[in-house]
């Protein structure tokens, strides 16, 4: 074989490698997109307790304005935390002040952060409540029903709450009380693949494609419980799967209004967002979100059939939008950037409300300022 037809087979051969080995980082991408996540470590270090106050190591979460949580011991204990009151970036600590210990002991050692604020049931904050279970086609999924206040008029409109990936229907909590007085009765839900819901066939997340169905089915229990219309919330991807719904469902009609909270509206920018954040090479990214929709993602990927990202694209489909929509969302939000959401009530400002914030993190509007997302969540409602 002479030099250059050596030359020429190994080139080719170098080149079929590297597109091996970038299509294998590429499905490795998008498995991890799909992927719930087995179990959430302990993130912060609790450094010092004292008379109201509580001293943590500094990280972008920690030193976040706001009020939040601290799971304990595993999640057997919780903690909630108030505003900043020092930070010390030389020492790399932040103190805030401490708002109550719910349950378990609050020491020195490792805790979860808890973005959520109140942990638990919707018992946490007072309020009544049942457990409720939502017949699917993979069995049932546990929810919450939560009453309106007494003395205060039940609607015959329904709240049903939708959380986000990778969190849990305790995200829907911040909403129950303002939900609570102005009188919806509210189904905080569950959706497949969630810890203690039905699984999947192939346990993995559909990123609002299949999980829609999951909530179709809440809204006949809620229908069946007295409901004429529903507004649906929905936080992160609870947004993109709220939409779905609303696009795919024979029971859309019933569909009063969208509330929406730091929501996914076009996976393909969060998905170039998150390549950037993890240093994945263009390429990479780009052929990840091509094995997300080929038809060999179920074996690529487990997912039990390919996405579609042009389904899920909500800037590009702002046209089919029929139903009033309330966006709230952080230009400060580190995990699901706001432009789309601000492109979305650019093209449809007649049916689209924009609440933007600044300072809050992913999904932390409330964190921020509970007051004014109850107001702007309030103001919303009452116009309906």
């Amino acid at each position: 074989m002479s030099a250059a037809r050596r030359g020429a087979v190994v080139g080719a051969a170098v080149a079929v490698a590297a597109g091996a080995g970038v299509s294998a980082l590429a499905t490795v991408y998008a498995r991890r997109v799909v992927t719930p996540e087995a179990e959430r470590p302990d993130d912060v270090e609790v450094l010092a307790v004292g008379a109201g106050t509580v001293t943590l190591r500094a990280t972008d979460e920690t030193i976040a304005p706001g009020r939040y949580g601290l799971w304990l011991d595993g999640g057997e204990g919780h903690a909630r935390v108030g505003e900043v009151l020092d930070h010390d970036e030389q020492a790399r600590t932040v103190t805030r002040r401490l708002l109550g210990v719910d349950r378990g002991r609050l020491r020195e050692g490792p805790a979860r952060w808890n973005q959520y604020f109140h942990a638990g049931t919707p018992a946490a904050l007072g309020l009544p409540h049942e457990d409720v279970a939502v017949p699917t086609e993979l069995g049932d999924m546990p929810a919450w029903y939560v009453p309106p206040a007494p003395g205060v008029p039940s609607r015959d409109t329904w709240a049903v709450l939708v959380h986000g990936r990778g969190a849990t229907r305790e995200e829907c909590l911040r909403a129950l009380p303002v939900l609570h007085r102005l009188g919806f009765p509210s189904l905080v839900v569950s959706y497949r693949n969630d810890p203690g819901a039905p699984r999947s066939a192939g346990g993995r997340y559909h990123l609002g494609e299949a999980e829609w169905q999951d909530v179709e089915s809440a809204l006949l229990v809620a229908a069946e419980r007295g409901a004429a219309e529903v507004v649906l919330f929905g936080w992160s991807m609870g947004g993109a799967i709220v939409l779905q719904l609303v696009a795919r469902s024979w029971a859309a009609d019933r569909v009063r209004a969208v509330v929406l909270d730091a929501p996914v509206l076009d996976w393909r920018h969060v998905l170039d967002h998150h390549a950037r954040l993890n240093g994945v090479p263009d390429p990479v990214g780009r052929l990840a979100q091509a094995v997300l929709q080929h038809r060999a993602a179920r074996r690529l990927l487990g997912v039990d059939a390919p996405l579609s990202l042009d389904r899920l694209d909500w800037v590009s489909r702002a046209a089919e939008l029929r139903v009033p929509l309330l966006i709230i969302h952080s230009d400060d939000d580190e995990f699901v950037p706001a432009e789309p959401s601000r492109r979305l009530a650019a093209a449809r400002p007649d049916v689209v409300t924009y609440v933007p914030s600044t300072g809050a993190r992913h999904t932390k509007e409330w964190n921020v300022d509970p007051e004014g997302w109850d107001s702007a969540v309030a103001r919303f409602l009452l116009e309906l």
